[in-house]
């Protein structure tokens, strides 16, 4: 049993649960061996005492352990320790689309998009290697705090085979497709139908097709027509309903055939939304007669039998009704048998409690429209931010740091490099040197949202000036004003919707408090709505296709794009834009873009005299030396032996900027004998030969 602080594996230290599932339990654990947190999908004691349960968890996770994507939750390690069996992914801090669907009612269609692009090209890189996940849903899709898109869980993934696959598991019946619903072949366009159907509910707030059981939505799933997404939001654009369209379509044939053809139109329709270019398969060609494969066989097989069997059940039903009917009524209205059931099934109170269900019915549909259309068009607000009304995004958090103590200087930069927004106000205390931080308005240690305002208290003198009133001014003039009484002016920008641009928001400290004359004065200064700026995005390293993309999706647009070298780069992708990263810009502003062509073909020449070794002190003139040159990329220019020197060199077309001359000589060391003075006794030393090496580091010059 998995207790907290127990170790598995003698690496993974568990530390907490995160999460639990039907068959199995999730922990943070932390990874010893490479100093990393990673989550830990534990199957539950009840399920692992069943062989088949146990083997169907191996499998699948050793499919999913060859899936490595950044859009993929990647699977570390698969192990069994004391009948506890385990997985080990990668731990993704953030929270389900589910969830963020849910705070937000709804998504923009730029957003949902994007999402739907990532979830594809992850998807994507589970069917290239013959995986299919079959249970796509939101809850299944995780969206970090950086924003990044992972699809998880391949709990019940397939590894694709030549062989028909099938199972009993429903996944959730939201979001399962017709062919799953029938307990059907399933193949990767079951994967394709539940993205459209999360597509969906990420366009609108709501899933296509509801009800009371599980068994009433699967029914749906199969006989009733798909709804359009812009019934419900109406500035939906065409090819985006199309796209939804062509996914949830009930025949697989007609859906699009891979993930590849999908993520074409998803990119299509952030540049071109309006657009009727998604291709539906037409009707009439689906209706074309085709050669019947032996799985359909099976499948009206068995159909066959069942209305069998019903015919069967109705034929007794009719039998026994006659057995009981009148023996006086005569034989030549069974002609008429059938008018006459229907007739003596009529029934006036029946029919009464049908119509009063209808109409139950009809009121409750028209409820939850009017909830959806609400809750879509902000009349209707569930777990609303209570200061302002508005469902927002989990805020990132930051853990609070000491600043009692610190410099105001210091405690400031420390502060706007953890995201928070430090304003300062001034007290008269001779206890501390000026400028020493007595106070913050948030103790430290506490997790606290990014941007969070930090009140910090600081000393200063006996001695100090007014702060002058600078809000509402321009930034020009704010600057001048605080300048002239001797302080020193900070600036920081921030949209606010009710400043004109260019205008001070706010200063710190307030006006008519006391500062020490030289402290900064940091004034907000407002950059006006946020929706008139977008923030340009990092799409170096990117092809150009995916760049016109992230910029299109970011409200921007490309301007010119040229050709360039780039040694860093790899060929085909963006290595300039012409805006740096994480700036604010118009909407609709272009952006140009370079795109490397690779490493110039940059050759080099060496024309010089290679003088001898004199490096070495054993080194004579008119030694035979052996002289080597090797570029850096280890091509030999030069071998040879001389006993000359300089040695003159000229070779052009060099590819390498430098390389090493090698000289290797024999220095030959007489024999000698010397005699003890004290003993007299004589050491004879034999003549040797020593090989010497000297390497001599050279640069080539550029041609």
């Amino acid at each position: 049993m998995i207790k907290i602080g127990m170790m598995i594996g003698d690496r993974y230290e568990i530390l907490e649960k995160i999460g639990t599932g039907g068959m199995s339990d999730v922990y943070k654990a932390k990874d010893h061996k490479l100093n990393r947190f990673v989550a830990v999908k534990v199957l539950k004691q009840e399920f692992g005492e069943n062989a088949n349960f146990v083997s169907k968890f191996r499998i699948e996770a050793q499919a999913a352990a060859g899936l490595m994507h950044p859009n993929i939750v990647n699977v570390y390690d698969v192990g069994e320790e004391g009948g506890i069996h385990y997985i080990v992914m990668e731990l993704v801090e953030g929270i389900t689309l589910k969830k963020y669907i849910e705070k937000k009612a709804r998504l923009s269609v730029k957003e949902a998009v994007s999402i739907a692009i990532q979830v594809s090209m992850g998807i994507e890189a589970a069917h290239n290697h013959h995986i299919i996940h079959r249970d796509i849903k939101p809850q299944n899709i995780i969206i970090s705090k950086e924003g990044k898109v992972k699809v998880t869980d391949f709990g019940i993934a397939k590894a694709a085979t030549s062989n028909t696959i099938t199972s009993n598991v429903m996944g959730s019946v939201h979001y399962t497709s017709p062919e799953q619903a029938r307990g059907g072949y399933s193949d990767e366009k079951s994967d394709i139908y539940s993205l459209g159907i999360t597509m969906f509910e990420m366009l609108t707030g709501r899933v296509p097709f509801n009800g009371e059981t599980t068994v009433a939505i699967a029914i749906k799933h199969i006989q009733e027509e798909m709804p359009s997404p812009r019934e419900y939001v109406s500035e939906i654009p065409v090819s985006v309903e199309q796209i939804v369209c062509k996914c949830c379509q009930k025949s697989p044939d007609r859906r699009y055939q891979s993930m590849g053809e999908l993520i074409a139109d998803l990119k299509q329709s952030l540049i071109n939304p309006d657009e009727d270019f998604v291709k539906l398969v037409d009707p009439d060609e689906e209706a074309s007669t085709r050669m019947i494969t032996d799985r359909d066989m099976v499948q009206i097989k068995r159909q066959s039998d069942h209305r069998d069997s019903m015919d069967e059940a109705m034929r007794l039903k009719k039998d026994s009704d006659r057995f009981y009917e009148d023996d006086e009524e005569d034989e030549e209205d069974d002609e008429d048998w059938d008018d006459e059931e229907d007739e003596e099934d009529y029934d006036p109170k029946m029919e009464r409690i049908t119509t009063i269900l209808a109409v139950v019915a009809a009121l409750l549909i028209g409820c939850i429209v009017i909830f959806f259309v609400g809750k879509t068009f902000g009349v209707f607000q569930f777990g609303a931010d209570e200061e302002n009304g508005t469902v927002g995004e989990e805020s990132e958090q930051v853990e609070m740091i000491r600043v009692v103590g610190m410099n105001v200087d210091e405690a400031k930069r420390a502060l706007l490099e953890l995201g928070l927004t430090p304003e300062i106000q001034y007290e008269v205390n001779t206890n501390y040197d000026e400028g020493t931080v007595l106070r913050a308005s948030v103790q430290d240690g506490l997790m606290i949202d990014k941007n969070t305002v930090i009140v910090m208290t600081v000393a200063q003198g006996e001695d100090g000036v007014t702060v002058p009133t600078v809000t509402g001014k321009s930034e020009s003039e704010a600057v001048s004003v605080l300048e002239k009484e001797g302080f020193v002016v900070s600036v920081t920008q921030s949209y606010d919707a009710s400043v004109e641009s260019g205008y001070v928001i706010s200063q710190s400290p307030e006006a008519d408090t006391t500062a020490p004359k030289g402290s900064s004065v940091t004034i907000r200064v407002s950059q006006g709505t946020e929706d008139n700026k977008v923030r340009v995005p990092d799409v170096v390293g990117m092809t150009e296709e995916d760049a016109t993309v992230s910029l299109v999706e970011s409200g921007l647009s490309v301007g010119t794009v040229t050709e360039t070298p780039n040694e860093e780069v790899e060929a085909d992708q963006v290595c300039y834009q012409s805006y740096s990263v994480g700036s604010y810009v118009e909407k609709g502003t272009a952006v140009d873009l370079k795109v490397s062509t690779g490493p110039e073909n940059v050759t080099y020449r060496y024309s010089e005299g290679i003088a001898a070794p004199t490096e070495d002190p054993d080194y004579r003139g008119g030694m035979t030396v052996n002289v080597t040159l090797t570029t850096a990329d280890g091509t030999q220019l030069l071998s040879t032996q001389t006993s000359s020197f300089p040695v003159m060199v000229n070779y052009t077309g060099i590819k390498s900027p430098g390389g090493t001359v090698t000289f290797s000589f024999t220095v030959e060391r007489e024999a000698t004998t010397t005699t003890n003075p004290e003993t007299g006794e004589v050491n004879t030393v034999e003549a040797v030969s020593e090989e010497k090496t000297v390497t001599r580091e050279v640069t080539f010059t550029q041609e």
